[in-house]
């Protein structure tokens, strides 16, 4: 007979404790805890209970495992096939998450209908009905195609019955919009709940890896930002994508967090327009389309997003502070990382910036996490307190220790090749202790120690 018991499970980190409290003791969220029953079946020793992907497990060895590269199959849309690693992977299950209105939705529609042109795809959607994603494709659709009859809509959130539609129409790509509105009728609590994301989930990987379709599950965020539900989500899945940006601005970016089958932190660049996401082929012009070529506080950073090197532009401003504290205010770096090049500006350069606000901006509403910009921090906060503009055909790239030293960052080559690419004529780096891989010709290499020599070689040639 089976038995029944209740728990509580905090659904933002999903700590399960047997009495209900107002506030979780691992995640400190407040009014979280949800109340779920449990029925526990008697435990059955036949091999008829046993839960596998195909019914019964048979070890193999290794060498007569298949799996070659033909396994992936070609994505039409070059920038989010970069980020998956090259094409979508038979069998693996894929998690999309951002912000609401940030193009989730968009994005995987114009997904199905050009994989809808070579495969059978089953588009299932918890929040919009079959006539409004109808209404999305036919504004997303050019005036030169027809909408694709591969492409299958269907609006429910049982998750039975849509393991019964996978069954019956065999489909090579499912897509669920979204996996907080799933839910499996065998569990008490409600959908978007903790159990029902993870066992909604653990489902969709049995069918993924026993069937070979292609699960793509878009998911909502708190506003922490991270993908709501319990952590073990992102355990299940293959590959977790990030789709982030200002909604307010046109450019978007499809970050890699996890991936199985290819590099994590590779970046796939989107611009918003009317008819969809555009591939943006070559992100470092586009951010530095409009930038004002000899404006003090202006300089031209190269980071990596996965493998792919990125011009941007930084821009920073000091003002003279009209309050008691100071004020250091970053968009789009770290700000503890601002506090750091601010205090090593101020102790080793000798620049007066305790009674000065410091305000920063990477253009384009990029997030830079790497430490390669502190170098083209530090001179757009110098050359805006100095009001002298830094070179214009000059890129900025090393990392800044607290002695006010320069030490040398990866791939420094590609970086290098990419601002060439783009016509930037000098680049100032570290002086490389080590020697590696030969620099690009046809850029002029400045090498320097401290970040003092730095700032000297990037104002030279402005300064009267």
């Amino acid at each position: 007979m089976a038995k029944t018991h209740t728990r509580y499970v905090c659904q933002q980190c999903g700590r399960v404790v047997a009495s209900y409290m107002g506030k979780c003791p691992q995640c400190s969220s407040f009014n979280s805890m949800v109340e779920e029953v449990i029925h526990e079946e008697p435990v059955n020793k036949g091999s008829s209970n046993v839960r596998g992907l195909s019914g019964r497990s048979v070890p193999r060895p290794i060498d007569e495992v298949g799996g070659d590269a033909e396994d992936r199959v070609h994505l039409p849309i070059g920038e989010f096939s970069r980020v998956l690693g090259g094409g979508i992977v038979l069998g693996s299950i894929v998690l999309i998450g951002g912000d609401p209105g940030i193009g989730k939705s968009t994005l995987m529609l114009q997904m199905a209908m050009e994989m809808a042109n070579t495969q059978r795809v089953l588009y299932v959607s918890g929040e919009e009905s079959e006539r409004q994603i109808k209404m999305r494709a036919v504004r997303l659709l050019s005036d030169k195609k027809e909408l694709p009859k591969n492409l299958l809509l269907v609006t429910e959130t049982n998750l039975e019955v849509i393991l019964n539609h996978v069954h019956e129409l065999k489909p090579d790509l499912l897509i669920i919009d979204s996996i907080q509105t799933v839910y499996l009728s065998a569990l008490d609590s409600s959908a978007g709940s903790v159990s029902q994301v993870r066992e909604c989930a653990s489902h969709l990987r049995e069918l993924a890896k026993s069937s070979g379709v292609s699960v793509f599950l878009i998911g909502h965020v708190t506003k922490e930002g991270a993908i709501a539900g319990p952590r073990v989500l992102e355990h299940i899945v293959d590959t977790v994508l990030y789709l982030e940006g200002d909604r307010f601005q046109a450019y978007r970016l499809l970050r890699s967090v996890k991936n199985r089958f290819g590099a994590t932190a590779e970046v796939g660049v989107f611009e918003m327009r009317e008819g969809g996401l555009v591939e943006v082929t070559n992100p470092s012009e586009a951010f530095l389309a409009e930038r004002l070529v000899n404006a003090a506080g202006s300089t031209i950073a190269v980071t990596m997003e996965g493998t792919r090197p990125i011009l941007v532009e930084i821009q920073g401003l000091t003002s003279p502070t009209q309050f008691g504290n100071a004020r250091r205010t970053p968009n789009g770096i770290d700000f503890n990382r601002l506090l750091l090049i601010s205090a090593v500006l101020t102790r080793r350069v000798g620049l007066k910036l305790s009674e000065q606000d410091v305000f920063v901006n990477v253009v384009g509403g990029i997030q830079i996490d790497e430490p390669a910009a502190d170098l083209a921090i530090a001179a757009a906060i110098t050359s805006s307190w100095k009001d002298i503009p830094v070179r214009a055909e000059a890129v900025l790239i090393g990392e800044i220790g607290l002695a006010g030293e320069l030490r040398m960052p990866g791939q420094m080559v590609a970086r290098l090749r990419e601002a060439q690419k783009l016509g930037f004529k000098t680049a100032i780096v570290p002086k490389a202790i080590r020697q590696g891989e030969p620099y690009p010709k046809g850029i002029e290499i400045i090498e320097v120690r401290s970040l003092d020599q730095a700032l000297n070689a990037a104002l030279k040639k402005s300064e009267k």
